[in-house]
């Protein structure tokens, strides 16, 4: 779960590699974001000559928690970290590519409207 002031690893190749979290959008008292949901939050650190720069505020949707989710099945899926994913006001993600799941269901896709459809995927993955 990730909250104000939670740091995370950015997992895509917009150049970022550590973001803060400065809100969770979805509400004035809204206190935790989850797997799918969008925070706005500030780059911590960035590769130098990347287009994202160190202290600009951007939009993140999260990709992994190491909160534990509980699957349909009843078994439970965490990561070691929690990682998030640079978006735009159009929430298209801004790195050009990923190594995690959500970016083949977002290429295929087409765009990232809503992304609910990453807890089904995290529900739905046996992997890991």
């Amino acid at each position: 779960m990730i909250q104000q002031e939670s740091r995370l690893k950015v997992a895509d190749n917009s150049g970022a590699r550590e973001v803060l979290c400065i809100k969770v959008l979805g509400g004035s008292r809204r206190r935790y974001a989850g797997i799918g949901d969008v925070f706005v939050a500030t780059v911590k650190d960035a590769i130098p000559g990347a287009a994202v720069k160190k202290g600009e505020v951007v939009r993140c949707v999260v990709v992994r928690t190491a909160k534990e989710r509980r699957r349909p099945d009843g078994s439970y899926i965490r990561f070691d970290e929690n990682a998030a994913v640079l978006i735009n006001e159009a929430q298209q993600p801004r790195g050009p590519a990923s190594s995690d799941r959500w970016a083949a269901s977002c290429a295929t896709r087409g765009s990232c409207e809503s992304f609910r459809w990453l807890r089904r995927c995290c529900d739905a993955d046996t992997e890991g």
